[in-house]
């Protein structure tokens, strides 16, 4: 067999292995990275992003979250966050500790792991063994047009040495779908870098806005229909496009500010149906990004919990009546 043949049925076998793996719900999959029933939710649960919240400490965060009927935490564990990486060996147990007092849980930890270093050991390590199944990993760039394929053959080959290092500890590392100049950029573009590794060893991290922003009409839910096997977790938020003056030709610019859910161009309704279509009954992230200028209104921290409130009602609703 030649070289390339050779390729060409090794991909093959790939695509199989994964179209088999499609035939399965997403909560099976849940269920094999959980040591245990109760480390991992199986039907739908809500958790809110505390990036916006870190004017607060983690045990009044996961007060103010209880007090609206979140029963979980995105926690930031990264450079800027609730929890500094080199400080997570001492600080994630009482966060964790801090969030069982309050009847909640760490559902998730938003990170900046890139590649198998010693903070991700360490992150992982400890998210492991603290039942913390899932993680956000941070983000690569697409840096310079005409190089896209390699730049994601590398993305993946460091995706690929997170995974191998997040199994030891019994966590699955997630991939989200951005917009803009990250990779992935759309869900479609996730596909590609997603396609030829298993979705028990990497998992998608969808979101409606940044999906909507890069596929329009209708491109979101393609992603979403390519990307099922591997959806593990989805935020949920949105964005309205705003005028941003005009360039030198004439030509006028737009940006997306965040805004509440029920406000923007991300379909929610549509997006939970099609989520609960494809066998996803998971987790679910409230971003509440609405406290700094990227923000259609410029929130305080206590205005961002009503929002983030309001959200939530509004999310359970669509998901009590699809369609």
């Amino acid at each position: 067999m030649s070289p390339r043949h050779r390729r060409d049925f090794v991909r093959q076998m790939a695509h199989i292995s994964l179209a088999v793996a499609a035939t399965r719900s997403v909560s099976e999959m849940t269920m094999r990275t959980a040591d245990a029933a109760d480390t991992e939710p199986q039907t739908d649960s809500f958790c809110a992003f505390t990036e916006s919240f870190q004017a607060w400490p983690i045990p009044q965060v996961c007060a103010k979250f209880r007090e609206i009927g979140l029963n979980g935490l995105d926690l930031t564990v990264r450079p800027g966050g609730h929890i500094e990486p080199e400080k997570v060996a001492t600080e994630l147990p009482l966060a964790v500790k801090s969030a069982k007092e309050h009847g909640i849980r760490i559902s998730m930890l938003s990170t900046s792991i890139g590649d198998a270093d010693a903070n991700a050991e360490k992150i992982l390590s400890v998210a492991g063994e603290h039942g913390i199944r899932r993680i956000k990993m941070g983000y690569h760039r697409y840096t310079r047009f005409g190089q896209l394929l390699e730049e994601m053959d590398e993305s993946r080959r460091r995706i690929e040495r997170i995974a191998k290092l997040a199994a030891r500890f019994n966590v699955l590392p997630c991939v989200h779908i951005h917009s803009g100049a990250l990779i992935p950029s759309g869900g479609s573009a996730a596909y590609l870098l997603l396609r030829d590794v298993s979705p028990t060893e990497v998992g998608a991290y969808v979101d409606p806005m940044h999906m909507t922003i890069e596929g329009g009409i209708d491109g979101w839910r393609q992603g979403l229909d390519l990307l099922r096997p591997w959806i593990a977790l989805s935020s949920l938020k949105n964005c309205i496009w705003t005028a941003n003056g005009r360039d030198e030709f004439g030509q006028q610019r737009w940006s997306p500010k965040k805004c509440p859910l029920a406000d923007g161009i991300a379909p929610i309704p549509d997006y939970l149906q099609r989520l609960r279509e494809g066998g996803y009954h998971g987790l679910y992230t409230l971003h509440s990004e609405y406290t700094d200028k990227n923000s259609w209104k410029q929130l305080t921290v206590d205005e961002c919990l009503e929002q983030t409130r309001l959200d939530f009602e509004y999310a359970k609703g669509c998901l009590k009546h699809p369609g």
